[in-house]
């Protein structure tokens, strides 16, 4: 597990700063897409395919 924040692949932000176009790394979906613990954006059933959590976003 990352001892800070999560932050986006693309430009090292977290979430709630990242302006990036955000759309699914797995089917290029663009709603509810939410970055996760692995640095990239996933919509819901992609995540729950995948099996990956979302990134902690408490801490803004």
């Amino acid at each position: 597990m990352p001892a800070g924040p999560v932050l986006c692949a693309q430009c090292d932000k977290p979430e709630y700063q990242c302006t990036c176009e955000k759309y699914c790394t797995i089917c290029k979906g663009m709603e509810n897409v939410r970055l996760c613990m692995d640095g990239l954006y996933y919509c819901p059933d992609c995540r729950e395919a995948c099996d990956v959590t979302l990134a902690d976003t408490r801490g803004h």
